[in-house]
């Protein structure tokens, strides 16, 4: 199946309301443009030097979405254009997006990368640095960012009870988060193999790559 055949499948499944990030990291700028050709605009890369080439290179109605996680020092190379953050996982990356927003005179949206999975390797917070985050007061004084949900990896894992698990305690972190940030909107679950439990569990937004683009190469 082509690109634009995945990519319609994939939408005809979508409930209503629920976005498409379709993941082009590794991939070549003539599929991406596959998928623009078909109406994608929603483009998910996880690495800051590969994502600032293709903008450079591609079509200026993109939304380009930081999906990985975000070092510090890689904020300033997109803080121009990058429409979406989803994983900040500290203050510390807070601070600098909103510094790095603030010279281009921009309010960047970022997504809080809450922890859920129960791996290591998986970045976020949890719920008490998720607490003392919005209340403290150097979150109160940045205005160069605004907060437009959440965003969290299950385990990766066969086990379906699990993953729904993890997914269900982030939506209720959100439905939580709501009261305090009542412009929340965003939540940021499920990917190609496992969006259609993130989906029940209230996801409405999916980050979507092998399933588009077919397997990635990464040698």
């Amino acid at each position: 199946m082509s690109i634009k055949d995945n990519l319609d499948k994939i939408k005809s499944e979508l409930p209503l309301g629920v976005t498409l990030v379709a993941v082009s990291k590794t991939k070549p700028n003539k599929d991406i443009m596959q998928a623009y050709d078909a109406g994608q605009r929603v483009f998910g890369e996880n690495k800051v030097q590969e994502m600032v080439q293709k903008w450079q290179d591609l079509p200026k109605d993109i939304e380009w979405h930081m999906i990985g996680h975000l070092q510090r020092n890689k904020v300033k190379y997109m803080a121009e254009f990058v429409s979406l953050i989803h994983g900040v996982d500290s203050p510390r990356l807070l601070k600098e997006i909103d510094k790095q927003a603030k010279k281009h005179d921009r309010v960047i949206p970022c997504l809080l990368q809450i922890h859920i999975a129960e791996e290591d390797t998986k970045f976020g917070l949890d719920k008490n640095e998720l607490d003392q985050l919005i209340n403290s007061e150097e979150f109160k004084t940045m205005e160069n960012i605004k907060i437009v949900g959440l965003m969290g990896m299950a385990t990766f894992t066969d086990d379906k009870k699990q993953v729904s698990k993890e997914f269900a305690l982030l939506k209720s972190l959100f439905d939580d988060l709501k009261t305090e940030l009542p412009d929340i909107g965003i939540l940021s679950m499920g990917m190609s193999g496992d969006y259609q439990l993130a989906i029940k569990e209230g996801s409405n937004m999916v980050r979507i790559g092998s399933s588009i683009f077919g397997a990635r190469n990464y040698s």
